[in-house]
């Protein structure tokens, strides 16, 4: 991944437009569906709410700054999330997002551009369910994040 992101300009400009909620466009998934590669793309002031991915990750950070804040995951009903690590990733930047050990997290743009991210998932990621957790009470409820459509390159008059 880091030798990918060192190349420049890695994805179409289809992929780097935002969404009205934050976008998740598939750019590759396995046959098997035992791997994904997805653009995630936040525009600015857009953020995630607490989730888990059921599934280990790795990001890139291709363009703007991704702020990432881990939590710990409740131990008891009605307990609220704790906040464990709070980063800042940089364009160019590659890091773990989640695995069994640390798999709570909430994203946000912290750019004044859009983020845009390359995330690689074990599984369909846009099939895979997941949870979203309250962040005053840790109640979760099942969730599937499906993949957005890629936008098409040109634009109709």
């Amino acid at each position: 991944m880091q030798q990918l992101l060192q190349e420049g300009d890695v994805l179409p400009s289809q992929y780097r437009k935002p969404n009205p909620k934050y976008a998740l466009y598939p750019l590759h998934v396995a046959v098997d569906e035992s791997f994904s590669v997805a653009v995630a793309v936040w525009d600015v002031g857009q953020a995630t709410p607490i989730h888990d991915h059921g599934t280990w990750g790795v990001i890139g950070v291709v363009q703007g700054t991704e702020h990432e804040i881990q939590y710990t995951r409740p131990s008891g009903e009605g307990e609220a999330p704790v906040v464990r690590r709070d980063r800042y990733l940089q364009e160019g930047e590659v890091a773990i997002c989640c695995s069994s050990e640390q798999d709570l997290h909430k994203v946000e743009c912290a750019s004044p551009d859009p983020c845009v991210g390359i995330h690689v998932y074990g599984g369909n990621i846009g099939k895979i369910e997941r949870h979203i957790y309250d962040p005053y009470t840790g109640v979760k409820k099942v969730a599937v994040t499906p993949w957005v459509p890629v936008p098409t390159s040109h634009s109709t008059p």
